[in-house]
């Protein structure tokens, strides 16, 4: 019984940081900040060390970076109300955060696709146009509410094809709105 115990309490003591290792952490409107949305999707600045020139043989290695094989994106918990893409005020403040960091020096000289992300319940012909009229809210209110150029921002209704949480078709986190930078 103890053994039970203790694998329950590992897994649940765990399971948040293969979130985060995975990179699909799902920011609650609590956690949404400036910095933390313009850390995520700004591109990396830190430039390589230089090497020392040498008369020797150096063999390099071709380091592989997490960066250059995913875009930047953050992905949010926008609060909606239910079967609407009408913003709720909680939702309302969260993007009131993501229109200043989008709007920051960082990320001015970039644009972004507003991906909607739905649930499976309901159906996906329903959850497809739900989650495109999610991503096109996002939009309208950046842009209405803070002046986030339009042709920046591209919205992308992806429905319930990309769960986070498979096992848990319902959870919260499979109804997300994710930015995705476009690099130039």
């Amino acid at each position: 019984m103890k053994y039970v115990r203790l694998m329950g309490f590992l897994f649940c003591a765990l399971a948040p940081m293969v979130s985060y290792a995975q990179g699909e952490y799902v920011l609650r409107p609590e956690e949404i900040n400036e910095r933390a949305l313009i850390d995520m999707l700004a591109p990396e600045t830190a430039a390589r060390p230089a090497r020392p020139k040498s008369r020797s043989i150096n063999v390099m290695r071709e380091e592989s970076s997490p960066t250059a094989s995913k875009p930047a994106a953050a992905s949010l918990l926008i609060i909606f109300e239910t079967n609407s893409a009408t913003l709720t005020p909680k939702g309302k403040q969260s993007l009131d955060v993501v229109g200043r960091a989008l709007n920051s020096e960082k990320l001015v000289p970039f644009s972004f696709t507003i991906e909607g992300h739905s649930d499976p319940r309901g159906g996906d012909e329903l959850n497809l146009k739900l989650s495109q009229a999610r991503a096109e809210s996002v939009v309208g209110y950046l842009s209405d509410s803070h002046q986030v150029e339009r042709s920046r921002l591209k919205p992308v209704g992806k429905g319930p094809t990309e769960l986070l949480n498979p096992a848990r078709p319902d959870a919260p986190e499979n109804r997300r709105v994710t930015i995705k930078r476009l690099d130039k």
